[in-house]
């Protein structure tokens, strides 16, 4: 897989900027974003510069509408293959952030249209914190690969490493081995721990992700649940419960 990739140096949201004015499988990537958001009503902070902020343009029509988890699994997997070259540590929180230990690392918002039962078209607009040394905003748990090197990283070698590993899937498309192995690289994976529903808070061990990206959890006492985004929160170890 081939990308076209174009730099610009701001733009209100790279998603957006595709929206506008992507054509084929195409990256752009902002060396600053004046709104830079994750999923929801979240934004993301990224001092100008400093982080990898950048969008994907995809075109995969072979994926059916109820299959469209499968492009969230790709990602996640690509983006945690790529921090596997510099760091360890590294899992993917549910859905797709990319986690080192219990901090985050990354974020991923995913904006899809359909045609008929299959993808028309799909764009991955991606935050990697790379350079940046101090993290203002209220976010409960950043982290930098700076923080963690020591040492700043070359942010044309990360998008790099990541777009190899994005086409190295897609080219190699295994639907079964990538279920398979975003599973394994879950964060809390084994164990208990606090996550907090519509009913409170609630220790549980995960189970497992379905294909169609619900979160299955089994709480101390026996019982299942399911969840679909925004539904759960996964309480971190400085959090009080409330």
């Amino acid at each position: 897989m081939q990308f076209q990739v174009i730099n610009i140096e701001e733009t209100d949201s790279t998603n957006h900027w595709l929206r506008e004015h992507g054509k084929g499988d195409m990256v752009v990537v902002a060396g600053y974003q004046t709104a830079g958001r994750g999923c929801g009503t979240n934004s993301w902070e990224s001092e100008r510069g400093k982080n990898l902020t950048f969008s994907v343009l995809l075109h995969p029509t072979h994926v059916l509408a109820k299959d469209q988890f499968i492009i969230s699994m790709a990602n996640a997997l690509a983006l945690a293959d790529t921090l596997d070259h510099y760091t360890d540590g590294i899992s993917i929180k549910w859905p797709n952030d990319i986690y080192w230990n219990d901090s985050k690392l990354c974020g991923t918002l995913i904006e899809t249209r359909l045609q008929g039962n299959h993808i028309r078209d799909c764009i991955i607009g991606t935050g990697i914190n790379v350079n940046q040394q101090r993290f203002l905003s209220d976010a409960p748990n950043p982290v930098s690969l700076y923080q963690l090197t020591g040492h700043d990283t070359d942010l044309k070698e990360v998008l790099e490493t990541f777009l190899y590993e994005l086409g190295r899937l897609f080219d190699h498309w295994s639907p079964e081995l990538m279920r398979e192995r975003y599973r394994q690289r879950l964060y809390r994976r084994q164990g208990l721990f606090s996550y907090r529903d519509k009913e409170g808070v609630f220790l549980a061990e995960l189970i497992t992700v379905s294909d169609d990206g619900t979160l299955l959890l089994l709480d101390e006492s026996g019982k299942r649940h399911s969840y679909r985004f925004k539904e759960v929160t996964f309480i971190q170890h400085n959090e009080k419960s409330k």
